[in-house]
């Protein structure tokens, strides 16, 4: 299953805006069929008008949730490449707080 999922991922990821047409009209498919199932006698036109403003608003609820995706999946690795870049020996190299006597150290007084 985890297979199949990263083959959609991937393949949605490089048909983005194949991806998103396809939702469209996916939705004005089923608000249309929906429609003519639960009130017959409504006028096409008027089932065409409500079709495109429910696809038109699950349009932007998927294209939100790919920015958010595309945010946090580039925050991610933005993230891991700051911390592979950090050099953790300079803190080692610091004078300590205080010497062996328990006295401290003149560079970290006030």
């Amino acid at each position: 299953m985890e297979r199949m999922s990263s083959s959609v991922q991937s393949w949605v990821e490089e048909h983005k805006l194949a991806t998103i047409g396809g939702v469209w009209a996916a939705a004005v498919g089923g608000s249309v069929a929906y429609s003519r199932r639960r009130s017959p006698q409504r006028a096409t036109s008027l089932r065409l008008i409500h079709a495109r403003i429910h696809a038109q608003a699950l349009t932007l609820a998927v294209l939100g949730g790919a920015a958010a995706f595309h945010y946090y999946s580039s925050n991610k690795s933005r993230n891991s490449a700051a911390a592979e870049q950090l050099d953790l020996d300079f803190y080692s190299q610091l004078p300590a707080a205080t010497d062996a006597d328990g006295n401290e150290n003149e560079r970290w007084s006030w």
